[in-house]
């Protein structure tokens, strides 16, 4: 595709692997959607593949799918001044300045994450560790706008439930369809929820719906490999979710357990004998996708939350 071009950025220790940064070059303008981790790895990566398409970073712009640190983390690194950076307005709140990891923490602790181990998983965490080092200055965007650059014209599409305010990117013309972390083929992505007050697997379900009728013939995800059909992954991706439900309903069976103890029943695509062999980071990953799935079943009305004492638990509808 003509001024489209691919730099895969390595993520050291990540079960990511890379991040696919996408460079439009254009005659006055470039445009780079996606930047890696704030890593000086990363860095080189990306300062590597930009040379050799010759891009002058004093006329690149940048638009961030999501708010995630392998995304966004290396922004402030390579935005020049003149640089405009595009961002959802929702997910541009976790950069105010009072926004804090507190939350996350407390709610993660009534969902029985065990307290000795909650600022370890906060040290580990690669949101904590490797996000921009500056609060960049963001061109807020919302759903529909457009951001055309070097020929392409591309509609921002509101796909929330990977985070609140993810972003794609929809070519109409070219039929290009870049997905961030909404659409992946070789992984699923991750579905979390830090906050009973969101719903964000009804709502990633609904956005995978908002974009499945789309005219698409390359889908250009974040993550690994783009060799995949846009409605056909979606099927899969429904199917799994609705799959990892029922695993909730199995584990919960007719027990009261806290969101923790549940991810620790259910089967994880990862090398570890037991729940206690696994790294801090994935276990915080899991207990949010836990969640995630029980506000989803809890919406559904087949499990009731128990929230009147100090740790939040579940059990099946009666």
């Amino acid at each position: 595709m003509k001024g489209l071009y691919r730099i895969v950025v390595p993520l050291p220790n990540s079960p990511l692997k890379d991040l696919n940064s996408y460079v439009i070059k254009g005659d006055n303008r470039n445009l780079i959607i996606d930047t890696g981790f704030n890593r000086s790895v990363c860095y080189e990566a990306m300062q590597k593949g930009l040379d050799e398409l010759g891009i002058d970073l004093s006329r690149t712009d940048f638009m961030l799918t999501h708010m995630h640190a392998d995304h966004t983390g290396l922004v402030s690194r390579l935005a020049s001044p003149t640089s405009k950076i595009f961002f959802s307005r929702i997910d541009s709140r976790v950069f105010d300045e009072d926004n804090s990891w507190q939350p996350l923490i407390d709610f993660a602790e009534i969902n029985g994450f065990p307290a000795d181990e909650l600022q370890r998983a906060l040290n580990n965490h690669p949101g904590f560790k490797y996000s921009p080092e500056t609060k960049p200055v963001f061109t807020l965007i919302d759903d529909g706008d457009v951001i055309e650059c070097g020929g392409y014209r591309l509609q921002c599409i509101a796909t929330p439930g990977h985070t609140q305010g993810h972003i794609c990117l929809y070519e109409k013309d070219k039929k290009i369809f870049f997905s961030g972390d909404h659409v992946l083929f070789d992984i699923t992505p991750h579905i979390e929820s830090w906050a009973y007050t969101t719903n964000s697997l009804a709502d990633y379900i609904a956005s995978l719906d908002r974009v499945y009728s789309l005219s698409v013939d390359l889908v250009l995800p974040g993550h690994r490999n783009f060799q995949g059909n846009l409605k056909n992954r979606i099927d899969e991706l429904k199917i799994h979710h609705r799959e990892r439900a029922d695993e909730v309903m199995d584990v919960l069976g007719s027990e009261e357990l806290n969101a923790y103890n549940i991810a620790a029943g259910m089967t994880w695509d990862i090398n570890c004998e037991t729940w206690e062999d696994f790294p801090i980071a994935q276990k915080w990953f899991a207990t949010g996708e836990a969640i995630a799935h029980l506000r989803y079943l809890e919406g559904e009305g087949r499990i009731t939350r128990n929230a009147e004492q100090k740790m939040i638990t579940f059990r099946t509808s009666r």
